[in-house]
């Protein structure tokens, strides 16, 4: 089988970074699936030769019937890439366990699904590539980000014992941590933190950080660095477990590794506020 050409699946392809992935990776020669809940904001992608499908990775009818219609159609699939996700953001306090309950949903059980249904097929053909969409908070949680921090320290675990199981029918499981980039994310999870916590008895320490979170927006980095590290995860022989990249993500990541906790705490929280 010719593995240099592949047919990668990519969630959460209407916006951000999942969009940058598929544009790139579609230069490169690969076949493209593009799915989203919003099919109307794929349309550029579309028509540079994405294939494009609806769906909701809350939906598990919705995830069965498009594995089912690209295997069907290309008879296989190399590499998922699991890239929806969203933060919901606000105190612990403040914010509902349904609300908590819809972010575990996108971004632990939607990705988790869809690696159960793509590993048989990737089993089968002794190949494949998983690569989950983490982030430097899958290995450092900060204050309001508690269901987010969550939902990526999950990610993180389930990829490392999912590594571990797959291994052996030739497929792999790869961890992008990207820190600060360019996308709707950060303006989308600030907002929805001055909407739980602004107003509450965490609203100074809520306001200050995200107002910082929002200077830092001009600072952050391109996508392509992100579609790079994809790049490299589906290009080397033998990839390694986890690539990171963005802005102070090298940096966060460091100092979480050698920080104490409660110095850890104090050297963010003052560049937080």
């Amino acid at each position: 089988m010719d593995h240099t050409k592949k047919v990668i699946l990519i969630t959460g392809a209407s916006a951000g970074m999942g969009k940058e992935f598929a544009k790139e990776l579609l230069k490169d020669g690969h076949t493209v699936y593009g799915v989203a809940r919003r099919l109307d904001k794929m349309t550029d992608i579309k028509q540079l030769g994405v294939k494009t499908m609806e769906m909701d990775v809350t939906d598990d009818a919705a995830m069965v019937k498009c594995v089912d219609a690209i295997i069907k159609t290309e008879g296989r699939i190399d590499v998922l890439i699991n890239n929806a996700g969203f933060g919901s953001y606000g105190a612990i306090e403040d914010v509902s366990i349904s609300d908590a309950r819809y972010q575990l949903e996108v971004n632990v059980f939607g990705a988790a699904r869809l690696m159960q249904l793509v590993v048989p097929y990737m089993r089968k053909q002794h190949y494949g590539r998983i690569i989950n969409i983490s982030s430097i908070g899958g290995k450092l949680a900060l204050p309001f980000g508690g269901w987010y921090h969550a939902s990526k320290f999950a990610l993180e675990a389930l990829s490392d014992s999912l590594r571990n199981e797959v291994e052996q029918f030739g497929i792999d499981v790869v961890v992008i941590e990207p820190g600060g980039v360019k996308s709707e994310w950060g303006t989308i999870a600030m907002d929805n933190l001055k909407k739980t916590s602004g107003n509450t008895v965490y609203q100074q320490l809520a306001n200050n950080i995200a107002n910082t979170m929002t200077k830092i927006d001009g600072k952050v980095a391109d996508p392509i660095v992100i579609v790079n590290l994809v790049r490299k995860a589906i290009e080397a022989k033998k990839p390694k477990t986890r690539y990171s990249g963005g802005y102070m993500a090298k940096l966060a990541l460091f100092m979480r590794k050698i920080l104490p906790d409660r110095t850890f705490d104090k050297v963010m929280l003052s560049q937080l506020k």
